[in-house]
């Protein structure tokens, strides 16, 4: 994309159009009383909706987001926002918990438009930009599952949870129609690429860029961690708000997500030091940052402040982390690749986070929240640990100062891959 005002109204299109369309997985979280209620079911029972969106998500982005290294990236996210619509009108009038079960899934698996504009944002920036345009379109992804929650809640409670997803549906529909009008057409390919790339290959490419591209394992194991640590957090969190001294209900629990937000703002400075060539350092700090929060979070255990600002440096620190690694990848993978990248990428991210998420909630139970602090804190800082054991080594070795391999300043990132 340039630097025209259209352009730039082109990219908060887009910011807008991944929140909303990933917002559809994290609706009902806070509606999982109401649902149990409405459907004369268990809480639990009830929770197989927060499940059916977290499985369509991830079959979305193993079998829609590579159709985005063959196909207009514009028409197909289009496509996939339309496709939630009546998904989540279906939900809106689910006459019981498995019709909404499978809205939701049909809602994750459109909710991978975002990771088709994602990659659609990385390929129209320029090499200069593009740290930035994915640290807004990223932003505006974090805002959308935040915000989902909050929204949710407020708007059940107001008016019912069938509310939510019949206000889901018309905003869907609008942002498809935005998508279509704000985003520009992409140029036609030249007549040697002309030529449709087979289904089969695309799905087969994910897994093949993943075993013949070191860069990219490397910082899909960099993003596993970073957001298995950050699940650990939240999965965890909710446990701690409502036992005593806090003793929160459901909608302050909600609210307290909203701390990070603070995420949103930072991803836009992360771009702009990968974008300078930094990406490796902005990785080693955002990744550090996440491991200090823990720290902090382990204080919280009776503080509310500790607590929220440990949430708030944790949030900060997973946003630089994502920036940077996604920076790194699509700056070093061809643009025809994009899709399958992000694929490889954010099936490992979520992965990550499913991971996180098990090992945090069995753990509070054994080792209460210092044991919960203990795992983000490892989780976290793991990466770290190559780099401060070559630092150790060099020392050893006799060298009286550890140089970073990158210059001062250089117009493309194109750092020697090493961890984290």
């Amino acid at each position: 994309m340039s630097a025209t005002g259209s352009a730039r109204g082109a990219l908060a299109a887009t910011a807008v159009a991944c929140g909303v369309s990933v917002a559809g997985i994290y609706y009902a979280q806070p509606l999982l009383p109401a649902l149990a209620a409405a459907f004369g079911t268990s809480p639990a029972a009830a929770a197989v909706v927060v499940t059916a969106g977290q499985l369509g998500y991830t079959a979305g982005l193993l079998l829609v987001v590579p159709l985005g290294d063959g196909r207009d990236r514009r028409r197909l996210a289009t496509a996939l926002l339309l496709l939630a619509a009546p998904a989540a009108a279906l939900a809106a009038l689910a006459p019981a918990l498995w019709v909404l079960a499978v809205a939701v899934v049909l809602l994750g698996l459109a909710g991978t438009a975002a990771q088709v504009l994602v990659a659609l944002t990385a390929t129209g920036a320029g090499p200069g930009r593009r740290g930035r345009a994915v640290g807004t379109v990223m932003g505006g992804l974090t805002a959308g599952i935040l915000l989902a929650r909050v929204v949710s809640g407020a708007l059940a409670e107001a008016a019912g949870w069938r509310a939510v997803y019949a206000a889901a549906a018309v905003l869907l529909a609008g942002t498809a129609l935005l998508v279509h009008r704000a985003l520009p057409r992409p140029a036609p390919p030249p007549a040697a690429a002309a030529a449709p790339v087979r289904y089969r290959s695309l799905l087969a490419g994910a897994l093949l860029l993943l075993l013949r591209e070191p860069a990219l394992r490397l910082r899909c194991a960099h993003g596993f961690l970073a957001f298995a640590a950050f699940s650990a957090f939240w999965t965890s969190c909710a446990f701690l708000l409502a036992a005593p001294p806090f003793g929160f209900g459901e909608a302050a629990i909600g609210l307290f997500g909203l701390a990070g937000l603070a995420g949103v703002v930072f991803a836009q400075p992360a771009g702009r030091l990968c974008d300078r060539g930094y990406a490796r350092r902005a990785s080693s700090g955002s990744t550090a940052l996440m491991a200090v929060s823990f720290a902090v979070l382990a204080l919280g255990r009776g503080s509310l402040v500790a607590l929220a600002a440990g949430a708030v440096l944790l949030d900060l620190g997973l946003r630089g982390v994502q920036t940077a690694n996604q920076q790194q990848i699509y700056a070093r993978l061809p643009t025809a690749a994009h899709s399958r990248v992000t694929t490889a990428y954010m099936t490992c991210y979520f992965a990550g986070g499913a991971t996180g998420s098990v090992l945090s909630a069995d753990l509070y139970g054994h080792a209460g929240w210092s044991g919960v602090c203990l795992l983000g804190a490892a989780l976290a800082g793991a990466p770290l640990v190559p780099r401060i054991l070559k630092i150790i080594t060099a020392r050893s070795a006799g060298a009286t100062t550890f140089r970073p391999t990158e210059p001062a300043t250089r117009a493309a990132p194109a750092e020697p891959e090493e961890a984290p």
